[in-house]
């Protein structure tokens, strides 16, 4: 998710106008600093476990809008990439953090 978070970063820090889809109405410049949030700093959140199923929602709803609303129309090999992310972020949401997190470091109740 990175490699889409940083040029959608780039966009949103380079300031003037903002051309972004707006699917809920909230307006573009909005819509793109939520997916900001989403594709960039929750996955740096994922990547090292922290707050990972917490994290892992903001990438749910942002997949889940991509695929089910911006490529609705389109062929389905151009929103497979969009439910193929949903999927694994649905895994990491319930299953949770690995025993190489940082949740699992900082967790009260480690199993030995």
């Amino acid at each position: 998710m990175l490699t889409h978070g940083w040029p959608k970063l780039e966009k949103l820090l380079a300031g003037g106008e903002i051309k972004f889809s707006d699917p809920f109405g909230i307006g573009p410049g909005v819509t793109l600093a939520l997916v900001v949030f989403a594709e960039f700093i929750c996955a740096i959140l994922l990547i090292i476990g922290y707050k990972t199923r917490l994290a892992a929602i903001p990438l749910i709803i942002t997949m889940a809008v991509a695929g089910f609303y911006i490529h609705a129309e389109d062929a389905f090999s151009s929103k497979e990439k969009a439910f193929l992310y949903l999927a694994g972020f649905i895994v990491i949401a319930l299953i949770g953090p690995g025993k190489y997190s940082l949740d699992y470091k900082t967790s009260k109740f480690q199993m030995k």
